[in-house]
């Protein structure tokens, strides 16, 4: 087959963040796919197809990525941060799996990005710095009850957690659980770290202690970092530094 298919991650929002090979096949594409606002970010060009659609269609995203593909088109399935951490590498490649015989010799590429929570990490010093797991809370496509055994066992485990997707105006409740299942499990002075839109002109970076976190401190475009029982938060001038020392007992 001619065509190929690349699933590509654009980063956390500053266009010095897109990789280079990233943008490479931006530019050796003829079409891009992939929900509304990461397709935006792509420049338009002569020859560049667009193909929008809603962040709930995942599967018919990606096999209308596939199957442009096998035609002979040059596709790139565009996601924001990194394709493979809760985005569309995953979705392209369940697409694949039950698609059409002829699929299994597509020229399929993941081409890696900067995920938000390495962006937020990076920003408030080294949050991650030891193990460290990441959990992405929505309950669109698993149940409530899998996010809260996850939680409770992430936080007996004693792992810094990252939490994608925290609250959204159709989840406004959950969060509100997150927090109060963290403060049971690890205490009132836990901190925890709310980056919004970071890289963004937006951006937004809130240190408090888990006593003092709210639900609405979260939404969609925020990513939230709760340390384990090492991480440190150092006071400075030109704003705190969060770490987590590279040693455990």
């Amino acid at each position: 087959m001619s065509g190929w298919l690349a699933i590509a991650g654009l980063g956390p929002g500053d266009e010095a963040l897109v990789t280079p090979e990233a943008s490479a096949a931006l530019d050796a594409a003829t079409d891009v796919i992939g929900y509304g606002p990461y397709v935006a970010r792509v420049a338009p060009r002569a020859g560049l197809r667009f193909h929008a659609s809603d962040n709930r269609v995942e599967l018919e995203r990606a096999a209308h990525a596939l199957s442009l593909a096998a035609e002979g088109r040059r596709v790139v399935v565009v996601s924001s941060g990194d394709p493979g951490v809760f985005a569309m590498a995953a979705a392209v490649f369940e697409a694949w799996e039950q698609g059409p015989a002829d699929w299994r010799e597509l020229d399929i590429r993941v081409l890696p990005g900067i995920t938000a929570m390495l962006a937020a990490s990076a920003r408030a010093g080294a949050p991650l710095g030891h193990d460290f797991c990441a959990i992405n809370l929505s309950d669109n496509l698993k149940p409530w009850a899998l996010i809260e055994r996850r939680l409770r066992l992430a936080a007996e485990a004693d792992f810094a957690m990252a939490f994608y997707n925290p609250r959204s105006k159709a989840r406004p409740e959950g969060f509100a659980r997150v927090l109060e299942i963290l403060r049971e499990a690890c205490g009132p002075e836990r901190p925890i770290l709310f980056a919004r839109a970071v890289s963004t002109p937006e951006e937004v970076l809130t240190f408090v202690p888990l006593a003092e976190a709210r639900a609405e401190m979260a939404d969609m475009r925020t990513m939230v970092i709760v340390g384990s029982s090492r991480t440190r938060l150092v006071a400075r001038d030109r704003g705190p530094v969060l770490y987590t020392p590279r040693w455990a007992e």
